[in-house]
């Protein structure tokens, strides 16, 4: 009986372990330089693999204002984007790929 528990839960803790490493991120260091900005600013990422991700935009209350395919090549990546229409304040910028999502604050002056 102990020898069964033993081995269930040695193959939990094996299994738990080979999910971590199936979902790796595929985006890394997301910045948005300068923040705060007035114009444009350029967000800047390092992709561990080349693919396919989306770049969204949401301000505060959650509203989508800018969204956009863009295929990234593995390493180091730049979006540039531009205030257009957007009021002043504070937003929301993410990168999807197929399984995560990364995300941070940017702020237009």
């Amino acid at each position: 009986m102990i020898k069964k528990i033993l081995f269930i839960a040695l193959l939990s803790v094996s299994f738990i372990g080979f999910s971590q490493n199936i979902a790796e991120k595929t985006v890394k260091e997301l910045t948005a330089s300068p923040n705060p900005f007035t114009n444009n600013t350029k967000i800047t990422f390092t992709a561990t693999q080349k693919t396919s991700v989306f770049f969204t935009v949401k301000n505060v209350l959650g509203k989508t204002v800018f969204k956009k395919n863009i295929k990234v090549i593995q390493g180091k990546n730049t979006i540039p984007f531009y205030k257009n229409n957007l009021s002043n304040g504070m937003y929301i910028y993410s990168i999807r790929d197929k399984k995560n999502i990364t995300s941070k604050r940017f702020v237009i002056q």
